[in-house]
Order: structure tokens, then C-alpha cells, then sequence
């Protein structure tokens, strides 16, 4: 049973990004962004189309077209 704590607190650990990279983040915002029914722009979001929040560190918009 504590190799499983174990496991877990190692893969949490792996898990944690490193100072400066925010990889794990950016992969959370693009999946919350997808979930919400928006697109990730690389520059900006289209005429007939909002922004949500970003996508990234970077940026990237997250878009959707309106209503």
C-alpha cells in the first residue's frame, strides 16, 4: 500500500514543470480554451469572433465565434 503513496508522490513530482517552463499550464489552457468552444489564435481573433482568455504564455488568444 505505500508503494502506491509512493508512485503518486513521484509522479507528482514529475509533473511539476520547471521555473521558466510553463508546459504543463499551457496544456491545461488550450484543453479549458477547447472545452469552452474556442479556438487557440496565433495572432488574433478573426472579425466575427471573441476572445475567451489566452491560450498561452506566448499570447495565443483563445476565440470563438459569436452568437
Amino acid at each position: 500500500m505505500r508503494v502506491y503513496y509512493l508512485l503518486f508522490v513521484l509522479f507528482f513530482l514529475f509533473l511539476l514543470p520547471v521555473s521558466g517552463s510553463g508546459t504543463i499550464v499551457n496544456i491545461l489552457q488550450k484543453y479549458y480554451c477547447r472545452v469552452r468552444g474556442g479556438r487557440c489564435a496565433l495572432f488574433g481573433c478573426l472579425p466575427r469572433e471573441i476572445p475567451l482568455g489566452l491560450c498561452s504564455h506566448s499570447g495565443r488568444k483563445c476565440c470563438r465565434r459569436e452568437r
